[in-house]
């Protein structure tokens, strides 16, 4: 299962690129209280799992913001933030790849490095942007064969990618302009 709060475009996708590529770490909490108001209120979860970056990507970005949001939800929720998983390999960037291709490029990129947090466990698997669910389904299918009970994504926004361009998955350079 799967819940966004609001879809890529407009505002939040301005938002999201300056928490992202333009370091904004402050918007976390106002990002943060966003996904929580998408959160099901019908649903209990025992553990909060950030969207693991690979190693030379949080290098490079100085951060993963799947970490920084999962961390602020599992406080707000009262459960434990757990980095559970991690990238295996480096993948190619997802933008202007199809849904096939997208599939492929994370198969097995995941692995469970901490079984004991997950096992018999529902996890909350925290991402920014899902796009086709490529990376959210790759990293489900590691935490289930980590023995997760259900596995549950819950993603600040959902791309339509009728509307977009496949360059317009690229961060633009503009948006810290636009908003400012």
């Amino acid at each position: 299962m799967a819940y966004c709060y609001g879809a890529y475009e407009g505002t939040l996708r301005q938002l999201i690129h300056l928490f992202k590529y333009s370091g904004m770490k402050p918007l976390a909490r106002t990002l943060a209280a966003y996904l929580a108001s998408a959160l099901p209120r019908d649903q209990r979860f025992d553990v909060v799992v950030p969207m693991p970056l690979h190693w030379r990507r949080r290098w490079k970005r100085g951060f993963n913001q799947s970490a920084l949001l999962a961390r602020l939800i599992a406080r707000r929720c009262s459960i434990p933030m757990v980095n559970a998983v991690r990238r295996t390999r480096a993948t190619a960037a997802q933008a202007g790849l199809s849904n096939a291709k997208r599939r492929e490029n994370v198969a097995g990129a995941f692995r469970v490095k901490k079984p004991r947090a997950v096992e018999g466990r529902r996890v909350l698997l925290i991402d920014d942007v899902m796009t086709t669910g490529a990376t959210a389904s790759a990293c489900a299918v590691a935490l289930k064969r980590g023995g997760a009970s259900s596995v549950t994504l819950l993603a600040l926004a959902r791309v339509d990618r009728r509307l977009f361009e496949p360059d317009q998955f690229e961060p633009d350079k503009q948006v810290s302009q636009e908003v400012a």
